[in-house]
């Protein structure tokens, strides 16, 4: 049923010129956002899991976290900006 909607779109930019430019930008957004949620969820569920298995490293393995996940999030703004830049080129 979905096909049914995306195919006449992905004509529709094929024949105004455009082509797949915002199905790309769309696409490269979306996979941005998906691999960070998955790093920032493996993050935590390890730091917890490391933090049940050692109480008294809970400190350390908090920031660690903390700045793994803020790297993680930082790599998927760029992906995501330059995503939206590449649908600005339509």
């Amino acid at each position: 049923m979905v096909l049914h909607t995306i195919i006449p779109m992905l004509q529709a930019a094929v024949q105004e010129g455009r082509g797949l430019v915002g199905v790309g930008a769309g696409l490269g957004a979306g996979l941005a956002v998906i691999g960070a949620g998955i790093g920032i969820g493996r993050i935590g569920g390890q730091a917890v899991e490391g933090m049940a298995r050692q109480p008294e490293a809970a400190g350390k393995i908090q920031t660690a976290a903390l700045i793994f996940a803020a790297l993680i999030e930082g790599a998927a703004l760029f992906g995501v900006v330059i995503a939206f830049q590449m649908q600005g080129k339509l």
